[in-house]
């Protein structure tokens, strides 16, 4: 199976000072990254302030951006909530926009459901598109996860649900999933960045990263290194890496990172609350990491 790529960027959003999507500069910025090593780009995810986006401009975005980039890069368009029914329309509307290649649909948060109740979302989920499917496994803002046993069991009923975003912090269920799937036709996705080039030794894919709108060249290198048996060059750039991605999470993401994106002068916009500026000490702890990183 063709993967979605190495790197895939869950790309910030830029704002207009009213709190609204600019579109002109949003896209600007995702070929900004398909040209600076990323293969793809994650659109309106945690990242890219989802909760903030209303649903006319997700859809309005997800046309521009799969309209300018979609020959340059994989497109994937964030599309879960916590409510099936909402998830199961919003599907169903982005699934007919031409130009994009999957979904990222996450686990319900705030509600919790159970396995059962997990499976029974994202089946409804899938029998709603033919679009490529990647799970979003990310407890600590869920409040739950998906167990491996019941993502094998939703890829053996509907092969389409075929990657996850694996962002639990636990490299165990990485390797249970590559346990339980073996094969190529589904692919795990580190959903931590430092975690990238762990979750590649035990089967991984890639990464969906925050750090590429900063490093993507070295991030993508780092897994070609890995892929071709370079172990050595593998690690020199994953320890590279670490200080700029410890940087890009001093605080909740997406503030270290859109601020440093400002810094690179990509028109990242303003945030829209309840995410705000990064504090003094926080900015000049980023200021320093990217400096030095830069160098």
């Amino acid at each position: 199976m063709k993967t979605f790529g190495r790197v895939l960027t869950a790309m910030i959003t830029s704002f207009n000072e009213d709190g609204s999507v600019n579109i002109e500069n949003t896209v600007a910025i995702a070929e900004h990254l398909l040209n600076h090593g990323s293969d793809g780009l994650v659109v309106c995810g945690t990242t890219g302030e989802n909760p903030t986006i209303s649903r006319e401009s997700k859809i309005a975005l997800f046309k521009a951006i799969a309209k300018a980039c979609g020959d340059k890069g994989t497109i994937i368009a964030n599309v879960g909530s916590n409510d099936t029914k909402g998830s199961v329309d919003f599907v169903k509307e982005v699934s007919a926009i031409p130009g994009i290649d999957g979904l990222l649909v996450v686990v319900p948060y705030y509600n919790k459901p159970n396995q059962q109740g997990q499976y029974l979302h994202f089946k409804s989920i899938a029998e709603a598109t033919t679009l490529p499917i990647m799970v979003y496994n990310v407890p600590g803002r869920v409040g739950t996860g998906i167990f491996p046993a019941t993502l094998a069991r939703l890829h053996k009923e509907y092969p389409h649900i075929c990657a996850i975003k694996e962002a639990s912090g636990n490299l165990m269920i990485a390797s249970e999933i590559k346990r339980l799937m073996p094969g190529d036709d589904f692919m795990v996705y580190s959903g931590d960045d430092g975690l990238t080039l762990p979750i590649l030794s035990v089967g991984g894919t890639g990464v969906i990263s925050v750090v590429s709108h900063v490093a993507g060249q070295d991030m993508n290198d780092m897994i070609a290194a890995f892929e071709e048996g370079n172990n050595k060059k593998a690690t020199q750039l994953h320890q590279k890496l670490a200080e700029i991605i410890k940087a890009m999470f001093i605080t909740t993401n997406p503030i270290p990172v859109k601020y440093a994106a400002r810094k690179l002068g990509l028109p990242a916009g303003i945030f829209n609350l309840p995410m705000c500026e990064p504090s003094q000490e926080e900015a000049a702890y980023i200021d320093k990491a990217l400096a030095e990183y830069l160098q």
